[in-house]
């Protein structure tokens, strides 16, 4: 349910840049989310859908960028992604590992439609 508050934040953030370049129409929206972020991505697209009626950002298309989680090790640097769900380095068997991607939630770019075309 924490998709609500995230897709109106989302929203927030699109339309106030949106505001401030003059932009009327949105276009196509680039999002990038770590597998651990635990967002669902038809829950956004449907909060979306809902939330950004009468707004810039109304009809844009969502585009939803995965990324696996990966992690690295503090003993030998070794980054890798996570196979099984031991919490050791697959390299050197070392138990400091941290999380180095995937719980990534942001805006990779906007797409806008302007009058010049």
């Amino acid at each position: 349910m924490h998709e609500l508050s995230v897709t109106e934040g989302l929203i927030k953030i699109i339309v106030d840049e949106a505001e401030k370049r003059n932009i009327r129409k949105i276009s196509r929206i680039n999002l990038v989310i770590g597998d651990l972020a635990s967002i669902v991505d038809d829950s956004v697209q449907f909060y979306y859908d809902i939330l950004s009626k009468g707004t810039a950002a109304e009809g844009a298309v969502l585009f939803f960028k995965r990324v696996a989680p990966a992690f690295a090790c503090q003993q030998c640097h070794a980054v890798f992604e996570k196979k099984s769900y031991g919490y050791r380095c697959p390299e050197c068997g070392g138990k400091s590992i941290i999380l180095e991607k995937g719980q990534e939630f942001y805006i990779e770019s906007i797409e806008v439609e302007t009058d010049e075309d």
